[in-house]
């Protein structure tokens, strides 16, 4: 019998790709509601209690509402939001870096942030292995695709030509922070400059290091080999070779959906520099990709089903 899922939020651009990623399989049956429903706190409760999963593609105060809508022990979510992502009694849904097992078992996912997800991807395994030390202020430089600042952005950017880069988090307090700190076990809070440019979808994430200045003094090729053993096996994160890097890293306007995500270490010279960057799809990995991937998880199914995964060429 196909698993019901009800996908609260779904004509958001979240919820609209994870739709399209479970339309067509007929391990699950998605529940919708009308649209002169979708708001109706009534017919959400009866949904959110009919389902086998729900999936929450909403803000957050919203998300913390439909949580308590459900009055039933057997209905499992998966969360978009910002809500739960270090709330207690919720997983975070970073099977490579949480365990699959643990998602496969959990009855509430907290899905990561889209910056997060390239930001862990890099830094909690280094950090967890020792080569980079979890007491100083990392910082992250990324760009986005606008469709992850939802529909009100996606406006924006399609309606007035003339905007090309848009940096905002000036005020150094990003909602994203509190996740990247804890996942990565720091005791120091990231410092973080987030833009978006003129993509709708993509991400580039972006950690300098000074190696001279860290404990140790890691060398480059000794943090890209961590990483390549930490993700050995993995279909949807992949490190780049260490000994040919790219001359360039590209996101295109014209990108195709993509549910994986490729590491590049890159080292200065003289030993004393490395960047850490993670290619992704904000709207796939990024969001609906992941919320698939833990799907796949919880219900027993292999993870990459329905994911997009073609490689990614520089």
């Amino acid at each position: 019998m196909a698993a019901t899922v009800f996908i609260d939020g779904a004509v958001g651009t979240t919820g609209l790709e994870i739709r399209d990623r479970l339309g067509a399989r007929p391990e699950f049956s998605l529940l919708a509601l009308p649209d002169r429903l979708r708001k109706d706190t009534a017919a959400r409760r009866d949904a959110l209690n009919a389902c086998d999963f729900a999936i929450l593609c909403l803000p957050d105060d919203a998300a913390r509402e439909a949580v308590a809508l459900i009055e039933n022990p057997h209905t499992r979510v998966i969360d978009a939001s910002t809500a739960h992502r270090t709330a207690g009694g919720w997983t975070y849904g970073f099977p490579e870096l949480i365990g699959r097992s643990t998602i496969a078992s959990a009855m509430r996912v907290a899905n990561p942030g889209c910056y997060p997800t390239g930001f862990l991807a890099l830094i909690a395994p280094l950090v967890q292995v020792g080569l980079l030390p979890a007491d100083i202020p990392y910082a992250m430089n990324a760009v986005s695709g606008y469709s992850g600042g939802g529909n009100a952005l996606i406006d924006r950017f399609e309606q007035d030509p003339t905007i090309a880069w848009r940096g905002y988090g000036l005020e150094l307090g990003h909602k994203h922070l509190a996740e990247m700190r804890a996942y990565a076990k720091l005791t120091r809070t990231p410092l973080f400059s987030p833009a978006v440019v003129d993509t709708h979808r993509g991400m580039a994430v972006d950690v300098p290091l000074a190696l001279d200045d860290l404990p140790g003094c890691p060398g480059a090729r000794q943090l890209h080999a961590a990483l390549d053993e930490f993700y050995a096996g993995s279909a949807v994160v992949t490190v780049a070779p260490f000994d040919s890097p790219p001359g360039e890293l590209l996101l295109r306007k014209s990108a195709a959906p993509w549910d994986g995500m490729q590491l590049y270490v890159f080292a200065g010279s003289d030993g004393t520099q490395a960047r850490l960057v993670a290619l992704l799809d904000n709207l796939g990995k990024g969001a609906s990709g992941a919320a698939v991937q833990s799907l796949n998880l919880m219900a027993g199914l292999p993870e990459t089903d329905s994911l997009a995964l073609t490689s990614l060429s520089p």
